[in-house]
Order: C-alpha cells, then sequence, then structure tokens
C-alpha cells in the first residue's frame, strides 16, 4: 500500500462511487481511479463484498469515494470549480456532466447524477469580473447572471461595454 495522501477529500455516494469515480477519470486530465477497496463484512448500506471506497484522484485532488448510503446527501456548499481555457473546454466538461445525467444549474454551475456540484469556470470569466474596472467587472458580472453555461463571447463582449 502506497502512503495516502495527507489531506484527501472523502465523498460520500449512495452506492455509486466507483461509477463516480471512473467517469471522472474518464472525463477531466489528471484523474484516475486508484483502488477500489470491497467491504470485510456486512456494513449498514451493504454487504460484505460489495464496493465500500474507491481511492481515486480528480484534477489532481486526492478523493476517498465511500459507498456510505442514502443518509446523506451533497450539496452545493461543496463543489469542484474547474478553471477552463477555452469555450471548447467548457463545452466539453459541461456537455459531459449534463449529458451523463447531470442537471444544469446557474452562472456555471452544474450538478453531476451523483449529486455532486461543479462550477465549469473559464478563466476569461474569472478575469472580467475582477476587472480593474468596476463597470466593466459589473457588465461581465450580470452577463453571467443570466447563464447556465458560461459562454465565453457573451462575457468578452460585456467587458467590453
Amino acid at each position: 500500500m502506497t502512503t495516502p495522501a495527507k489531506n484527501t477529500i472523502c465523498l460520500w455516494y449512495d452506492g455509486g462511487a466507483e461509477e463516480a469515480a471512473r467517469f471522472y477519470a474518464e472525463t477531466f486530465p489528471d484523474s484516475s481511479v486508484h483502488a477500489v477497496h470491497h467491504a470485510p463484512g456486512d456494513f449498514p448500506s451493504g454487504k460484505k463484498g460489495d464496493v465500500l471506497t474507491v481511492d481515486f484522484t480528480v484534477l489532481g485532488i486526492p478523493c476517498l469515494g465511500l459507498n456510505g448510503g442514502s443518509e446523506f446527501t451533497h450539496s452545493e456548499a461543496f463543489s469542484f470549480q474547474v478553471a477552463t481555457k477555452d469555450q471548447a473546454e467548457t463545452d466539453r466538461y459541461w456537455n459531459a456532466i449534463v449529458g451523463n445525467g447531470g442537471e444544469e444549474s446557474q452562472c456555471g454551475w452544474c450538478k453531476d447524477k451523483w449529486g455532486i456540484s461543479w462550477q465549469i469556470t473559464p478563466i476569461a470569466l474569472t478575469k472580467a469580473v475582477t476587472n480593474p474596472d468596476p463597470a466593466a467587472a459589473k457588465r461581465a458580472f450580470e452577463a453571467m447572471m443570466e447563464m447556465r453555461k458560461i459562454d465565453i463571447a457573451t462575457i468578452e463582449g460585456a467587458l467590453r461595454g
């Protein structure tokens, strides 16, 4: 066994930890599934031999998926924020999450089919809403507030006025 990361994000799933980890590994760079661990005995939400935990990495972040059952669910209080370099990358990640049983939200947020929230955030958006010109930043921010998936061309147009 390799030495575990000092800090690992533990994500609670209702039986979908392995499927989620494999989806993330296929979708995002610097992501992989390292190990799938089966329960050595029965547990409240499963039986001996069921997948209990999955060690995986998402965009370089070490994670542990725990098949803990339906007692707890995810909320938007936790999300992965993915900085994208262009519209093609923004579209690819957004469409992968939403197109795999996920759902759209507002301002670049979406949720995967396991309930994990994602912010698909173009770098251009971050630069626009933090622009030193307060009027330009406000225009870009107001444009973002009307969006679901971020449209970089619209943000850049709002920035220019």
